[in-house]
């Protein structure tokens, strides 16, 4: 007969070590989360069977909410659906196994559309995109959840339709980056080509590249100033694109040279001052000139050229305006050995005179040579005073530059000088 005693057992009647293998089995198994499960897999089944029409309804609906995506390309409007359609399958599979975590939404629904297609689709118009897919899901969510899983599948679309957006802007914000920077070295190039003259018969094609619509258009020089061109050329971007203009803006060196696209929003007759004028300030310390207007992009070089050339001889003007006209430095420029600056002069000052006759060009001669005193011209010339204010308001007529004028009288003076010499030349 056993006489030892019995283990302890508990008011219903189990051992203690019978009682930690009972509640550990209880532990394991939790009949909430089972059933959350079960609920969870029957509506993955659900959605599986319902994922080609969900994407269907959602371009229909867009198609019939949204006018912007009714005007796209057919073939935009299928690539559209077809992220629809892979949103709804990524969804579908992320909600199949929720320990994954957070969706890898751009890969798995941006990844499957061209990149070209931020170009064609903007920001605010994908957002409108994900609230018509999201009201389309949850307008069903009560035929699409399982039996008592309205709820979770309510809870999980809201979390997805949260990655999606912030999925979203993180594309447009790569794509805007890419696009920046792509923008900024063809800018640069351009700008290249245009002061060496290069390529002409493509930058109408490279402006088309950067929506490049406005006419006429002027090119501005200046310096960096030791700060620093990144800002610069942002700031005068900002400040154009603020007034409507097309821009084009790069820098070579401590030299900043911008292309402007104005448009109509000044008068003719105030271009091209009116355009640079708000522009001027943002470069660095030092002088800024202004090219003459022109056409259109495809004759910018002129524009261009004229604008550096006038920066490089700015030096000889030292009280210049800021802004300072290129035309305004012709005498500068010529000096320093520009040739079309010296043409541009001989043209406008020296030939007008040479056709009006000798006695306005031999007056012009003797009043500069004589401290422009019209007694002393009037003396060599054995003519009245009045003879000579006469002539030299024909001069001023014809040229637009003053004798009388220290300024214009410099500009005079340097005109005759290359006329005389080019007279020489060809003779």
């Amino acid at each position: 007969m056993n006489t030892e005693p019995h283990p302890p057992r508990d008011d219903e009647g189990s051992t203690g070590p019978a009682d930690a293998a009972d509640v550990d089995v209880d532990l394991d198994t939790d009949p909430a989360a089972e059933e959350q499960e079960r609920v969870r897999a029957e509506t993955v089944r659900r959605l599986e069977r319902s994922m080609g029409a969900l994407g269907t309804a959602a371009v229909s609906r867009m198609e019939q909410r949204l006018g912007w995506f009714r005007r796209m390309s057919a073939q935009d409007r299928s690539w559209i659906g077809l992220v629809a359609q892979s949103g709804v399958a990524a969804f579908v599979d992320w909600f199949r196994n929720p320990v994954r975590g957070r969706p890898a939404i751009t890969v798995e629904v941006f990844g499957t559309a061209p990149r070209e297609l931020t170009r064609s689709v903007s920001l605010q118009q994908t957002v409108d995109m994900i609230r018509v897919v999201i009201d389309v899901v949850e307008g069903q969510v009560d035929e699409l959840a399982a039996p008592g899983g309205a709820q979770q599948l309510r809870e999980a679309v809201l979390r997805y339709t949260r990655e999606v957006a912030f999925s979203s802007a993180k594309v447009y914000a790569r794509a805007a980056e890419a696009r920046g920077a792509w923008d900024a070295r063809l800018e640069a190039l351009i700008v290249d080509a245009l002061l060496h003259g290069d390529h002409e018969d493509g930058l109408q094609t490279w402006g088309s590249a950067l929506s490049w619509s406005h006419t006429p258009v002027i090119a501005v020089a200046g310096e960096t100033g030791g700060e620093d061109p990144g800002k610069i050329l942002d700031d005068l971007r900002a400040a154009a694109r603020r007034f409507g203009h097309d821009v084009l803006a790069g820098t070579q060196g401590r030299r900043v040279v911008v292309v402007v696209g104005v448009g109509d929003r000044y008068p003719e007759e105030d271009l091209p001052a009116a355009a640079a004028e708000p522009l001027a300030g943002l470069f660095g310390p030092g002088p800024v000139v202004v090219g003459p207007a022109v056409a259109d992009l495809r004759a910018a070089g002129a524009s261009a050229r004229a604008a550096v050339s006038g920066l490089r001889a700015a030096v000889a003007w030292p009280d210049a305006p800021r802004p300072v006209l290129a035309d305004d430095l012709l005498p500068e420029r010529a000096l320093q050995g520009d040739t079309e600056a010296r043409g541009q002069l001989v043209e406008e000052v020296y030939v007008p005179l040479l056709g009006a006759g000798s006695p306005l060009l031999d007056t012009l001669s003797v009043y500069l040579e004589h401290a422009s005193s019209l007694e002393a011209t009037a003396r060599m010339l054995f003519v009245h005073p009045n003879t000579v204010r006469y002539r030299l308001s024909r001069i001023a007529e014809l040229t637009g530059r003053t004798p009388s004028d220290g300024r214009g009288s410099f500009v005079l003076r340097v005109a005759v000088a290359l006329g005389r010499l080019a007279q020489t030349h060809e003779g």
